[in-house]
């Protein structure tokens, strides 16, 4: 089991993002906007893992940054609600509290941690 199980880079233009990463790697991305962001998956089968991602835009959220950067998602199984339990506790804090993704693709939540990176968690259930 691999300790990541999801990241997303930011983008201002998704389009133009999409059009460069299909074009250096050679893929075909898939489209998965929601009401939150628009974002665009990396396929699973060409990036030779369980571990995959996406390339997103939420004009308000995401920012494109050398500093800010990627965002990485931590494998949460079984359920990212008790790793959420014991963010604040262990000295950070939510930003996100577990939200529903897709029956398909489970939950996430997002933390800060300790020494103030955003971090996001993954996890089925």
């Amino acid at each position: 089991m691999s300790s990541i199980s999801w990241f997303e880079i930011p983008t201002s233009d998704i389009d133009k993002a999409q059009a460069f990463y299909e074009t250096i790697l050679g893929i075909k991305m898939i489209p998965m906007d929601n009401p939150m962001l628009k974002m665009r998956m990396f396929p699973v089968a060409e990036m030779m893992s369980d571990v995959t991602g996406a390339i997103v835009f939420n004009e308000s959220f995401y920012e494109p940054s050398n500093t800010k950067g990627s965002l990485v998602y931590l494998n949460a199984n079984p359920d990212v609600q008790l790793v959420l339990d014991k963010v604040v506790a262990a000295g950070g804090r939510i930003l996100v509290p577990k939200t529903a993704i897709s029956e398909e693709f489970g939950f996430m939540g997002l933390i800060l941690d300790t020494e103030g990176n955003r971090i996001g968690l993954h996890s089925i259930s």
